[in-house]
């Protein structure tokens, strides 16, 4: 855990915001690229390490652009899916936790294709034009999404069909054993790599969730701690509307505007008083400290 704070107070201001929806637009142009052109991603743009070695680097990067089915309706329901659970998962997160498990997914992935593929050349004593396309693929890691959403929000309610309430952990354990059903056929049809592709975004998850295990019991609980938070902030004097975001957290502001509602982490020049002539505190910032209307308490009428 230490790690991964040590990462991001120092690459954390380079992670992309919004990472899900730059997937999706890339998602987007591999499904019409695949529409438009049959076979050119197969040919041209997978991670066939065979080519890569020959001097195609581009196939590196151009591999996510592989769509997780043809199907335009299943396409459609799965990149909603992930934008819903991608989208609260980098809540959750933060932008760098979630854009380092992604990219943690992907790296892994390149790895492991290239080390089937040397262990196939040592094997057969020479380079060999062996295919690892099923390797290098984003389609697990995405998935893999589904089971980081269901260890943070277990108790959560899905409705199966639209219709039907379920719990998400009940759907944890039902894919979970799906996706092992599914790395033994692919093993018992002697189809390796994709087998390998999704035993590696497999421990990419596990990997990330045992970085992330005290992070993540504090994210279970921030409800309940922001109930907390509000009451203790009231019962010290604090105004709920000092309670403001900045850079993606809950912080107390120590000053506001009673006027434009400013407050100093809008602008680091801002200066703030309280008005001696108002009863009451009211703090103003220096545009309204002498403009403002002074703040009088009604006097009972005998």
């Amino acid at each position: 855990m230490k790690f991964i704070y040590k990462l991001e107070r120092k690459f954390g201001q380079y992670a992309i915001a919004g990472l899900i929806r730059y997937v999706i637009l890339v998602y987007i142009a591999g499904f019409l690229l695949d529409a438009l052109l049959p076979g050119f991603y197969q040919k041209y743009l997978s991670l066939e390490v065979y080519y890569v070695l020959q001097g195609q680097i581009w196939r590196l990067v151009t591999f996510v652009l592989q769509p997780p089915t043809t199907g335009f309706l299943f396409f459609v329901i799965e990149m909603l899916l992930y934008s819903s659970i991608g989208g609260t998962l980098e809540q959750f997160w933060g932008s760098f936790r979630f854009n380092l498990y992604y990219f943690s997914g992907l790296f892994f992935q390149i790895l492991a294709a290239f080390l089937y593929y040397g262990i196939l050349c040592a094997a057969f004593g020479g380079m060999v034009p062996i295919s690892t396309a099923g390797i290098g693929s984003l389609l697990y890691v995405n998935r893999t999404l589904l089971l980081a959403y269901i260890v943070m929000l277990p108790d959560v309610e899905f409705r199966l069909f639209f219709v039907l309430p379920i719990k998400a952990k009940w759907l944890g354990y039902f894919y979970g054993g799906l996706v092992g059903y599914n790395i033994i056929r692919l093993l018992v049809r002697g189809y390796y790599p994709g087998a390998i592709a999704i035993l590696v975004a497999i421990a990419n998850f596990l990997i990330f969730l045992w970085l992330t295990r005290g992070y993540r019991k504090s994210t279970r609980q921030q409800g309940m701690h922001r109930k907390s938070f509000h009451k203790k902030m009231r019962q010290a004097g604090y105004d709920s509307g000092n309670v403001v975001k900045f850079k993606g957290r809950e912080v107390i502001s120590k000053h506001k505007c009673a006027i434009c509602g400013r407050t100093e982490f809008d602008d680091d020049e801002l200066e703030f008083r309280f008005c001696s002539k108002c009863d009451g505190n009211y703090e103003y910032c220096s545009e309204h400290l002498y403009t403002h209307e002074h703040v009088k308490k009604e006097t009972p009428s005998e």
